[in-house]
């Protein structure tokens, strides 16, 4: 018995030290949680603009792997397994458009679309320019298209 107990203790000690060290990866649902996420953050900063009656901006950053708030600060980071592109507007509102979507008092948007894949299952999330509404949509193999 006390042997069985020591052999116990030894497999719980290993797993303690192996099971951290083996890689996570992103699974389809937290992906989609990331999707959701990302057009919360959007949605705050429409609602902000509309609310405000002023222009608020919204950062979307490949290189960071970021969505930056441009209401409340807050930041979505997506881990490096995802893959992350971003199809922006190159201008708006007749002024150039860096690596951001805006939202304007009257609701409407830039628009643009920011894409999160993870091997064949990934969504899309897209900011209509005219209406300002944001919706997430599966794509890839699981899409319904």
């Amino acid at each position: 018995m006390l042997e069985m107990v020591c052999v116990l203790a030894i497999i719980g000690l290993l797993a303690a030290v192996l099971l951290p060290s083996i890689p996570r990866q992103t699974s389809r649902s937290r992906l989609e949680a990331y999707a959701i996420e990302a057009a919360t953050v959007l949605k705050a900063d429409r609602n902000a603009a509309i609310r405000g009656r002023l222009e608020v901006v919204t950062q979307v950053d490949p290189g960071s792997r970021s969505v930056r708030s441009g209401a409340s600060g807050e930041t979505v980071r997506f881990p490096d397994d995802v893959k992350f592109e971003a199809l922006l507007p190159e201008n708006c509102n007749h002024r150039p458009v860096f690596a951001s979507i805006s939202f304007f008092a009257s609701g409407m948007s830039c628009g643009g679309v920011i894409a999160l894949t993870h091997l064949d299952v990934g969504y899309e999330i897209r900011v209509n320019w005219l209406t300002g509404r944001i919706e997430v949509v599966p794509r890839g193999r699981f899409a319904n298209t």
